[in-house]
């Protein structure tokens, strides 16, 4: 990747929405190298000390936050996201009201292009309320900006992830680590910086795809990855198949907790492959080669 991109996107303006999140921050990063000039729209702006960033404040539940946000701009991603509902922050107000909201916002304001981040396997008919969001939401965004560009990655890893980072430190701690079911659900991580390259790649394509699913170059069954971190670690670490009946009890007693270490929601994405279905373009139409976990968790682990 060219460290100035093309001067011919100098001009332009992409404004990212959860732009200081674990992909939004990625997602910034690969748009600057592009050449493109980035707002990242937070509640929390920061001072920024690169050329062609600025950052500003934004609440994705207000009209008038997102509408001045997006003016002016040639592009917009929603990169925002929610995994456990907290407050006034539920799976609807996030995936579905706001992602509706940026995309109405930014059609009304003449924006030429819009991304909009949602999830592998989304469906509004889900009978997981974290997947039914996730396609409502995209439904949303339809609606209001037919044009948009859907991006739906797999679960994702990186330094710092809240995937294999975790999973790391417990194999390392504890004895005996407790498997969902019989660990047989298949996952296909995607590295967060392909995912955010490949998501502004979507800014200089002359003609995006209407959907891409970016799952990575292998396929795991979870008890599979969990013995390649376990071997990568020198960890002798026990796995326990534990029936999903059991989990979702530990999961319902667990929510009544002030932070809960795991939700019935939880519980029911790991029932469910994450995998893509080989129906949408990926990762190669958008001109992006994949990184292999098995090769990055060297630097992921040890914090590299």
């Amino acid at each position: 990747m060219s460290a100035t991109g093309d001067p011919a996107t100098a001009a332009k303006t992409v404004t990212v929405f959860g732009g200081s999140g674990f992909l939004g921050r990625q997602v910034v990063g690969r748009l600057l190298d592009l050449g493109f000039s980035v707002r990242v729209a937070t509640r929390h702006p920061q001072p920024q000390d690169r050329d062609r960033l600025t950052s500003l404040a934004a609440d994705v539940n207000q009209d008038a936050a997102v509408a001045a946000a997006v003016e002016g701009c040639f592009g917009v991603v929603n990169a925002v996201s929610l995994y456990v509902e907290h407050g006034g922050q539920t799976f609807e107000s996030v995936h579905v009201e706001a992602a509706g909201r940026v995309a109405r916002q930014a059609k009304a304001a003449g924006v030429a292009r819009l991304t909009h981040v949602s999830g592998i396997g989304s469906d509004a008919a889900s009978e997981s309320p974290y997947i039914a969001s996730r396609g409502r939401g995209e439904q949303a965004v339809r609606e209001a900006f037919p044009a948009a560009c859907l991006v739906r990655p797999a679960v994702m890893f990186g330094p710092d992830d809240a995937f294999v980072v975790p999973l790391g430190r417990l194999l390392r701690r504890v004895p005996v680590f407790a498997l969902f079911g019989r660990g047989d659900t298949r996952l296909q991580p995607a590295h967060v910086e392909d995912v955010a390259y490949g998501i502004a790649r979507s800014f200089v394509i002359d003609a995006p795809a209407p959907l891409y699913e970016l799952g990575g170059p292998q396929i795991y069954s979870y008890r599979e990855l969990l013995e390649l971190l376990r071997s990568r670690l020198g960890a002798r670490t026990v796995l326990l198949p534990l029936p999903f009946s059991l989990w979702h009890g530990l999961a319902a007693v667990a929510e009544r907790l002030p932070s809960p270490p795991i939700t019935r929601n939880q519980v029911a994405l790991m029932r469910v492959d994450n995998i893509v279905s080989g129906r949408f373009p990926g990762f190669a139409d958008l001109g992006v080669l994949p990184q292999r976990l098995d090769q990055a968790l060297p630097d992921i682990l040890h914090g590299r």
